[in-house]
């Protein structure tokens, strides 16, 4: 998951997809946003990689995500062979295949969330939930590497994006509930959960983020500002577009 855009249009890293120049792990950079994340949905992995006890689940982690920026296939085979040792002892380190992949996907959320958020440092209310997940779902949308992995492994990508067999869901309801009780307040128009509000939120994001694998429609940033218009400002002009 890219960098984030700024008001004046794409960062030049989110228009080339690049990611951040140093990779971090999960939690360990990134706004409050992010923290709620990874803290509604804490994994094995996630803690080993935090607690700074575990230098080499970090080392092969980070060989992971330089490989998945790459946009390359993450092999657990090749990974160990990489670092000189075998399969069993990178079990041990990093989980299975799809933890790793979920922790990697989630670090590179990270960065893009800070710049999500700082985008919008100026709005208030719905306009800013609007403001951050559409920065979000524009660079999802934009980066190369992450576009590979869903063309490479759809029925993966779904499964650990959207669903909750993964944190990584979770961990975006999460921020989005955040988002809603910080400028929407506990009740939001009076009668809708939070955390009801939230979960519909993702998945619209998720609806148009990943048209192409769901429908077969192409992915739109505009449809899923529209719809997020829709449900947080109804009666705003153009909210029902």
């Amino acid at each position: 998951m890219p960098t984030s855009t700024t008001s004046a249009g794409p960062a030049p890293e989110a228009r080339t997809g690049a990611p951040p120049d140093e990779p971090h792990a999960p939690g360990t950079h990134g706004t409050d946003l992010a923290r709620a994340g990874t803290a509604a949905a804490p994994s094995w992995l996630s803690q080993r990689l935090e607690d700074g006890a575990h230098p080499d689940a970090v080392h092969a982690f980070r060989l992971a995500r330089e490989t998945f920026i790459a946009g390359e296939r993450i092999d657990m085979g090749r990974l160990a062979l990489r670092i000189g040792i075998d399969r069993t002892s990178l079990f041990r380190w990093v989980g299975n295949r799809d933890s790793l992949l979920s922790e990697v996907l989630w670090s590179l959320a990270v960065p893009t969330l800070s710049q999500a958020d700082a985008t919008a440092r100026d709005r208030r209310g719905a306009d800013r939930v609007v403001a951050v997940l559409t920065a979000f779902v524009r660079d999802l949308i934009a980066a190369p590497y992450f576009r590979d992995f869903l063309r490479r492994e759809p029925a993966r990508a779904l499964r650990l994006l959207t669903t909750n067999e993964s944190e990584i869901q979770r961990r975006y309801v999460a921020v989005a509930e955040k988002l809603v009780r910080d400028e929407l307040g506990e009740r939001p128009f009076g009668r809708v959960p939070p955390h009801d509000l939230a979960y519909l939120l993702v998945r619209i994001s998720e609806s148009f983020t990943y048209a192409d694998l769901i429908t077969g429609d192409a992915p739109s940033v505009e449809r899923a500002r529209a719809a997020f218009e829709l449900v947080l400002r109804p009666d705003a002009p153009g909210g029902a577009a």
